[in-house]
């Protein structure tokens, strides 16, 4: 029985959210009795601020449960280096809800050197991508990345998406970029023309969530993105989430291998098929 929030009863919903609120005010360094953020649930914190975090603390577990009582397209409110479990992970792609770290109420310690080379990012568009496109670059740039523009140079033109889409395709594919960016009315179609290129698994994504799993479930290294769909703040948490998440390893790698199997095995197919047309002929 929760008090401390008011009646909460026995509703596990209203529970959660009296937690919820009084691990966000905490979170923020408010006073137990400040008005408590919206829009996000939260998980209680344990300890005391000035207390030091046991190991079992640090790594707290971030269960399906949790996610399940999260709203469709909510922030859930997670404590630092919690450990998500990959049930909760599916089920938080599914229903659109994103895990925020909460502050901590002390400062954190200087965290140890994170510095990486810039990744090497190819980036293009068809005319009505152009103008999302040039807007990213800079972004890109901010980020300390370095992108590099395969065009247009102009919405003035219409220009067809497979002909861009294959030229950053083929930059990742033969390792010049380690990544692509393409820009174009919904993503879908720049999508299909990158997987025909061997060794790239391109994404269209919509969302934080959609990017976070392209990457650690899919290992994708082309992301494409739809004008028509996403503004400029959308489109730039989209690919901050693309570039910052890391691809997966144990079960993700796995299957990553096994996707580029099926790649590797129609190309072979092919390969022995014009051998053979070519003898006879």
């Amino acid at each position: 029985m929760l008090t401390s929030e008011g009646s909460a009863g026995n509703d596990p919903r209203q529970q959660l959210r009296a937690i919820a609120r009084r691990a966000a005010r905490r979170a923020m360094g408010q006073a137990p009795d400040a008005a408590a953020p919206t829009g996000a649930v939260a998980l209680e914190a344990k300890g005391t601020p000035n207390a030091a975090p046991s190991e079992a603390e640090e790594r707290e577990l971030v269960g399906e449960s949790l996610v399940l009582a999260a709203p469709e397209g909510s922030e859930l409110v997670i404590p630092p280096r919690a450990r998500i479990t990959p049930m909760a992970r599916d089920l938080a792609f599914q229903k659109g809800v994103t895990f925020v770290t909460g502050r901590s109420a002390e400062p954190l310690a200087p965290a140890a050197s994170t510095s990486r080379r810039p990744v090497r990012v190819a980036v293009a568009s068809d005319h009505g991508g152009f103008k999302l496109k040039a807007e990213l670059i800079p972004l890109l740039k901010e980020m300390g990345e370095r992108p590099v523009d395969l065009g247009p140079d102009t919405s003035e033109v219409s220009v067809d998406y497979p002909d861009f889409a294959g030229l950053v395709a083929k930059e990742v594919s033969e390792g010049r970029a380690d990544v692509g960016v393409i820009v174009d009315g919904a993503g879908i179609g720049s999508a299909m023309v990158a997987n025909k290129v061997p060794g790239v698994l391109a994404a269209n994504c919509w969302n934080e969530a959609s990017a976070r799993n392209a990457r650690e479930h899919n290992h994708a290294n082309v992301l494409t993105l739809g004008s028509g769909h996403l503004d400029l703040a959308a489109a730039r948490a989209v690919l901050s989430a693309f570039l910052s998440t890391p691809p997966g390893d144990g079960r993700h790698a796995r299957r990553q291998l096994k996707t580029l199997a099926v790649e590797a095995e129609h190309l072979r197919v092919r390969q022995l098929a014009r051998a053979f047309d070519e003898e006879r002929g």
